[in-house]
């Protein structure tokens, strides 16, 4: 089932972007730059600001928060934030219906286009949105360490 998050899956949310992230951060990057206290404390500011926005989606699967996706309009363009699945449940669905959702919504929202930020590293997220038709953006293919990718959305049929 997904579903917008509340206040009361802040707790979920964080942990799970936490444990996500240091799997593919772990070994590339400094402890303390994706799980050090300041990142947690920040980490936690901002998915309860994303929260009260209503800009988090959760993916629940067995009675508990499997997946998250936050997006929102950054310099009038989609910005996908985050997409992440904890990895006690990969490979059973939750990224896709995750991504699936955020695609409804911004074809909704009249959205063409939208891009993302993948950490050159993580290999997997570059697999998964491939597949999902996400290719290197034109305009600007990577920020620092990590590469954009954009998806252009074709307009629903009848």
């Amino acid at each position: 089932m997904i579903r917008y998050a509340t206040a009361a899956d802040l707790d979920a949310v964080t942990a799970l972007h936490t444990e996500a992230r240091a799997t593919y951060y772990r070994g590339h990057l400094p402890e303390s730059a994706y799980a050090g206290p300041d990142e947690l404390a920040r980490s936690r500011t901002g998915w309860a600001g994303a929260i009260e926005r209503g800009a988090v989606l959760c993916a629940e699967l067995d009675g508990e928060v499997a997946g998250i996706a936050a997006y929102g309009e950054r310099d009038g363009v989609m910005f996908l934030s985050q997409l992440h699945v904890a990895p006690a449940h990969w490979r059973r669905g939750v990224g896709g219906s995750l991504h699936a959702a955020c695609v409804e919504a911004w074809r909704a929202a009249g959205v063409a286009a939208a891009v993302l930020e993948v950490f050159e590293k993580n290999e997997r997220a570059q697999a998964f949105y491939a597949a999902h038709g996400w290719t290197p953006d034109p305009d600007s293919p990577r920020s620092g360490n990590h590469l954009v990718l954009r998806l252009t959305l074709a307009p629903e049929t009848e």
